[in-house]
């Protein structure tokens, strides 16, 4: 029984050091990333925009969202709010948000077909044709964006041949402790494994929810928001199509924030295996390598297997001190994420529930979303 601890301890080590391995990918690639100078590069090509909102349901500072689109340093854009229902109650908020900004081009746009199972990619295909420019920038509802947003997102298509524009994003945690772990998932592990991929995948080969620019024209030879209809990860597949067809997916210098529900532990663990099911079905090899991405808690484990070991101890304090080091370089030094260190005594917790959010995910292909049961096939949804 002695032997088989020390053995198991040994292999949670070497995990434990691979993860240290990894944070040090982390840092690189973060420092890679702040040493980039779009502005220098792209100039101040600013074509007209029209942005695409899908909303259903109401958003935590939904209005704080809405209004940050509405101040923005850019000379000329549109925001289009699609809705399926004209009882949509966030539709309230548009109203205000008319009010309060009467010489902005606000419009909201009825989409009252269901085309698939993505309800939001539904309502945006819909909203497509009513947009104004050729240029369009699909964000989500809840996206609290700065005042120079546009000019960062918009300046990458100046003369480089990006066909698409993605931006990270930190999360407004709310007033629960899931909701914390979330925000820290988001700021560190999450935007972390996004550089680290656009290093070693030479660019970015998917987009972020929180900033989808691209171009109607772009948008016309990948075949359409149509075609993903019946897709969970839109985001995802909407930048693997655009890199597919031969087109760059540029990752704009600038960060949003998204607002996050107070969640309670059960939605908390639904909305993780969710995220982590899609994941695991469109980058299958990936995402088994993302064991190493739990060192500290690997660390941890090796220490309570054999505590007498001076090698488990050793491994756990190098992890340790990757592991922050990341958390700084990532959720301090790129995201300006001020809650990163306050909640850094939760990470602990956070790396525990990863792992067994990771383990999860192979039991099942199947995903909860908005109260319905679905299975991931091929990044699709088929309903239950």
């Amino acid at each position: 029984m002695l032997v088989v601890r020390t053995i198991v301890a040994a292999w949670c080590a070497l995990l434990a050091l691979a993860g240290a391995f990894y944070f040090g990918l982390c840092v690189w690639a973060a420092q890679r990333f702040r040493r980039q100078d779009s502005g220098a590069v792209h100039g101040d090509f600013a074509p007209p925009v029209s942005v695409l909102k899908s909303l259903k349901g109401l958003d935590p500072k939904m209005y704080t969202a809405f209004r940050s689109h509405c101040v923005l340093d850019y000379p000329e854009y549109e925001l289009l709010f699609g809705v399926s229902d004209l009882q949509e109650p966030a539709l309230q908020l548009v109203k205000r948000l008319q009010q309060e900004f009467p010489q902005r081009q606000i419009r909201v746009i009825h989409c009252p077909r269901s085309l698939g199972m993505n309800g939001k990619v539904s309502t945006l295909t819909q909203m497509v044709p009513d947009a104004k420019y050729e240029h369009i920038l699909i964000n989500d509802s809840d996206i609290v964006a700065p005042g120079d947003y546009l000019r960062r997102v918009m300046r990458n298509f100046g003369g480089t041949g990006a066909g698409m524009v993605t931006s990270l994003y930190r999360g407004l945690a709310g007033n629960t402790i899931p909701s914390r772990l979330e925000a820290l998932g988001l700021s560190t592990d999450f935007m972390g494994g996004v550089l680290v991929a656009r290093e070693m995948e030479g660019g970015m080969r998917f987009a972020l929810g929180a900033t989808m620019a691209t171009t109607k024209s772009v948008l016309r030879e990948i075949g359409g928001l149509e075609a993903l209809v019946d897709y969970l990860g839109d985001d995802y597949e909407l930048g693997a199509r655009t890199a597919a067809a031969g087109f760059r997916v540029a990752l704009a210098d600038v960060v949003v924030e998204t607002a996050l529900r107070d969640y309670n532990w059960a939605d908390f663990w639904s909305h993780q295996l969710r995220w982590a099911r899609n994941v695991k079905d469109r980058r299958h090899a990936q995402y088994f390598g993302l064991i190493v991405t739990f060192g500290l808690a690997w660390g941890v484990l090796a220490v309570l297997l054999d505590w007498h070991a001076w090698w488990t101890w050793a491994a756990l304090g190098i992890v340790a001190i990757a592991r922050v080091t990341a958390v700084v370089a990532i959720g301090r030094s790129v995201l300006r994420d001020p809650n990163v260190l306050r909640d850094l005594w939760l990470f602990p917790v956070r790396d525990f529930v990863a792992l067994a959010v990771w383990i999860a995910s192979f039991a099942s292909d199947e995903v909860e979303w908005r109260e319905l049961r679905f299975r991931v096939r091929n990044g699709r949804l088929e309903k239950l």
